[in-house]
């Protein structure tokens, strides 16, 4: 009978918790952890794990981007030219900020200010609004431009700005893409303001009924929601008065390749109509007009003669081996045949522009999966940072338990880390 009420006295001891604890822990530490340390270093570890994962996925895009620049710089460089310096640059102050805020935030959740952690999350939450509001500005405009990725890409600088009828009948758009494509702003917005309003009507719901908490946490909320329109008119402020007129877009565009030779000197030998000439007539290197010098011929001292004979219309053999001779010397020097008549080869010209579907579209299919992606991951920041906001106000973090906000922080400053790298490899190559 001991025996039986000793077995009783022990089950009774532990029937407090069927995992083996005591009901003494507090409500934040999870039952299948002993301390608040062993859970917090948990977490820390589970969110750098994550973070190694975000890292990688981001090593690849990162990658193509080096792949593709590598094997077209001047593409890169003269895209870049349409690409808003001030807007990129105003968004990575803004991250910055957002990171300091975020920093800030961890160490309030640690001393427990909780009114100044709700207000730090608030603020991080607010410049991640404004960083979408500016990047949809950018986005919609260069959707009416036409610069998209390959495939929809129809840039013309005869018509920069196409209206939704000229994209169905030119371009061979269907008439909602088109629609969408001359109006992408108020689709942005769109999801935005209804968040917006939703928020209001849960401000004034929760003030009318007297529910403290929900209004607490519906007035900080809806100065975030705001400030993605205050984000969408800083954007159109910098976007109407940018540093990019369309001219410069052209000029980047068309004449991107020929710049980066530098000025000619033809005007100093005082002849502006000079046009310079590939081939030379010269079988020794020599230096023509414009600086650039002329390759040893593999023919030798014969070229001339050959050249003299070529020109005999019955000598087709001689005429195709001196037109392979001028092609080797333009190849050689880098430059383009451009006049007909200077050559005999099939092919005049040579395709220069970097304004084309299959060049320049690669270029902002690459700009748009970059920062698409990263904009996605503002999106779920966002998410969890409302999560925060709520147990914030709830008063649920304290000195031995603030391990979601310095995880949430973690992940946010990966974040702004990233678009640290995407600014000036974007934005910033010329």
């Amino acid at each position: 009978m001991a025996t039986i009420d000793s077995v009783t006295t022990s089950t009774d001891a532990h029937a407090d918790d069927s995992h083996g604890h005591d009901h003494d822990h507090p409500s934040w530490l999870a039952h299948h952890f002993d301390t608040p340390e062993q859970q917090f270093d948990s977490g820390k570890l589970g969110i750098w794990l994550f973070l190694v994962t975000e890292i990688l996925f981001f090593s690849g895009m990162f990658c193509a981007y080096a792949i593709f620049r590598m094997l077209r710089p001047e593409v890169f460089e003269g895209c870049s030219q349409f690409l808003n310096t001030k807007l990129g640059a105003i968004n990575t102050g803004v991250l910055l900020f957002s990171s300091l805020t975020m920093a800030w935030a961890v160490r309030c959740s640690q001393t427990e200010e909780h009114k100044k952690l709700v207000a730090l999350i608030a603020t991080t939450l607010s410049c991640a609004m404004v960083f979408l509001g500016v990047k949809s500005i950018e986005y919609s405009h260069k959707w009416g431009m036409g610069l998209l990725p390959p495939g929809s890409y129809f840039y013309s600088a005869a018509n920069e700005h196409p209206t939704a009828q000229q994209l169905v009948e030119i371009h061979g758009f269907s008439e909602s893409m088109a629609y969408f494509l001359t109006n992408s702003l108020y689709f942005i917005c769109a999801p935005f303001a209804l968040v917006a309003v939703a928020v209001l009507v849960w401000l004034i719901v929760a003030k009318v009924s007297g529910n403290a908490f929900q209004y607490a946490c519906a007035k900080p909320l809806l100065v975030v929601a705001l400030s993605f329109f205050g984000g969408v008119g800083l954007g159109m402020i910098l976007e109407s008065g940018g540093e990019h007129h369309e001219g410069e877009h052209v000029a980047a565009a068309g004449d991107h390749s020929d710049a980066e030779h530098g000025e000619h000197s033809g005007d100093d030998h005082g002849d502006s109509g000079h046009s310079h000439s590939i081939a030379s007539d010269h079988s020794e290197a020599s230096a023509d007009e414009d600086g650039a010098t002329m390759v040893e011929s593999p023919l030798g001292d014969d070229y001339a003669a050959v050249k003299l004979l070529a020109e005999n219309e019955t000598n087709t053999g001689l005429k195709d081996l001196v037109a392979a001779e001028r092609t080797q010397q333009s190849i050689a020097t880098g430059k383009v045949l451009t006049d007909p008549a200077a050559s005999d080869v099939g092919i005049s010209t040579v395709e220069s522009e970097v304004n084309t579907p299959r060049q320049a579209g690669v270029f902002f299919g690459i700009y748009y999966c970059m920062t698409g992606v990263h904009a996605i991951h503002i999106l779920a920041g966002i998410g969890v940072l409302v999560w925060l906001l709520i147990r914030a106000v709830r008063q649920d973090f304290n000195r031995q338990y603030f391990g979601p906000v310095d995880y949430v922080g973690l992940y946010w400053h990966l974040v702004d880390l990233i678009w640290i790298y995407l600014f000036p490899l974007l934005y910033l190559i010329r």
